[in-house]
């Protein structure tokens, strides 16, 4: 057989699926896009000399994202660990509490259980969704631990286990039903982690609105961004009145004096932040069209690719497709880290899945159920370039 019909290996496989979307190299996993208002934008806030916490930008932000995703409020922050942090507080979290998260995460969701001084409690995920396995989790649940008063109280470590957070990997909505009735009978707060899934809807319903709260992220990487930024979404009245007066350092209004009466934190988030985050707003249907116009083009080049697969929303759900991501069979597993080299040398950048949460030194004494399929995700996803821009190129 001469060279010109010697097959390709999958890596080569892989690299030229990616190049027949993108283009040649070399592109970035996920780049912001400025083609609408942010200089405009930019620029009367800065004239207006209000950049800080205080301006028309962030109220105006506020409503149009929680009109956008269906929430009565938005609460806007400096970023989106600290968004989950107030949630879980206002959720009733205290110290030495579990909290109960995936495995299978970005960091800042265990942070922000530690910094309420609890404990993550590590739960398994599903292949369906890669998020909580709602399943698993109850049966989990049903077997290490008991009611007293009303909580759910973890019988290893005798501590009261307060609170859920399914997280919503890469913009792919979790099993909300499932969790939601999970939550209900072992009397547990669920705060959604959707700090990846701004334009991702479960059964029509917008992300982030089915829990006591839900928290979002706007970094720089995300569909949309305002540089650093989160949010807090509820249908609570009270539940945001607190989240907005606890993250302005719990400062009672006074036309000079500054009294404060509680423990607050400076969270709020800057109105030049939240004019970026206007403009990028208006074009957030836009770059959610292109997102899956771009997942679209991937399946196609992906199709003769076997034991590969490209994750694709679950059934009855609308994902963002934030990041694309590559599902190889489990007989691949080994292979992850030559297709990652491979794709990084061609200019395209690629990257695994987080590191297990548990594996991490912070978190490796913590409490956790058998995690078999979070392991096996971890070993064998793959993300590859996602930028909006991507789809038009």
């Amino acid at each position: 057989m001469n060279a010109v019909n010697t097959p390709l290996s999958l890596p080569e496989q892989v690299v030229a699926a990616i190049r027949a979307v993108v283009g040649a190299g070399p592109v970035a996993l996920h780049e912001p896009s400025f083609n609408g208002n942010e200089w405009l934008y930019l620029k009367e806030c800065l004239d207006s000399t209000f950049v800080s916490s205080v301006g028309k930008f962030v109220d105006r932000f506020e409503a149009e994202l929680a009109a956008f995703i269906g929430a009565k409020h938005a609460v806007a922050m400096v970023n989106g660990t600290a968004a989950l942090h107030i949630a879980l507080k206002l959720a009733g979290v205290k110290a030495d509490d579990e909290v109960l998260i995936p495995a299978l995460t970005f960091v800042a969701t265990a942070n922000a259980v530690s910094y309420c001084n609890a404990t993550p409690h590590f739960v398994d995920s599903e292949a369906r969704t890669l998020g909580v396995d709602a399943a698993k989790l109850r049966d989990y649940l049903t077997r290490h631990t008991e009611q007293r008063a009303s909580q759910c109280v973890n019988r290893a470590t005798g501590r009261v286990i307060r609170a859920l957070v399914p997280m919503h990997a890469f913009g792919h909505p979790v099993d909300l039903d499932g969790l939601l009735a999970v939550a209900h009978d072992f009397n547990l707060a669920l705060v959604e982690d959707a700090a990846e899934s701004l334009g991702s809807y479960y059964h029509g319903r917008h992300t982030g609105t089915f829990g006591l709260m839900g928290t979002l992220s706007f970094n720089g990487n995300k569909t949309i961004t305002t540089g650093g930024g989160g949010a807090i979404l509820t249908n609570d009245a009270e539940l945001a009145r607190h989240a907005k007066h606890l993250t302005t350092t719990a400062k009672l209004p006074h036309a000079w004096e500054y009294r404060h009466d509680e423990i607050g934190y400076n969270y709020r988030m800057p109105n030049l932040n939240a004019a970026l985050g206007c403009a990028q707003l208006e074009q957030l249907p836009a770059m959610l069209a292109a997102k899956r116009e771009l997942f679209q083009r991937y399946q196609t080049a992906f199709t003769p690719v076997a034991d590969v697969k490209l994750m694709a929303e679950p059934e009855q759900c609308q994902s963002n497709y934030w990041l694309q991501t590559l599902l190889l069979d489990v007989e691949l597993a080994d292979q992850r880290d030559v297709l990652l080299k491979a794709t990084n040398d061609a200019g395209f950048m690629t990257r695994p899945a987080w590191i297990l949460m548990h594996e991490l030194t912070p978190f490796k004494d913590c409490p956790r159920m058998d995690l078999t399929v979070a392991q096996l995700l971890s070993q064998c996803l793959i993300n590859i370039p996602s930028s909006a821009s991507l789809a038009h190129t």
